[in-house]
């Protein structure tokens, strides 16, 4: 886990893929890192400017949404 509690990040619209293999250099986002993992980035459409919670433990029911599971790890 790279920290215990989630990114917030003001995002405007667009194209944003979030990282889902932990081993990116420039988290929470993706930068390739997955690569020969089997895992992918998580995509996702922003409509509008919105700030965003985007989960750091890779417990949330809801990614790449933070649901608060990492205070189950605390």
């Amino acid at each position: 886990m790279e920290q215990k509690k989630p990114y917030i990040i003001k995002e405007q619209p667009g194209t944003k893929y979030y990282c889902a293999c932990s081993k990116s250099k420039n988290l929470p986002y993706c930068d390739g890192s997955h690569k020969g993992s089997g895992l992918h980035p998580v995509k996702v459409e922003i409509d509008e400017e919105k700030t965003v919670a985007i989960c750091s433990c890779g417990l949330s029911a809801n990614p790449p949404y933070c649901d608060g599971a990492h205070k189950s790890v605390q």
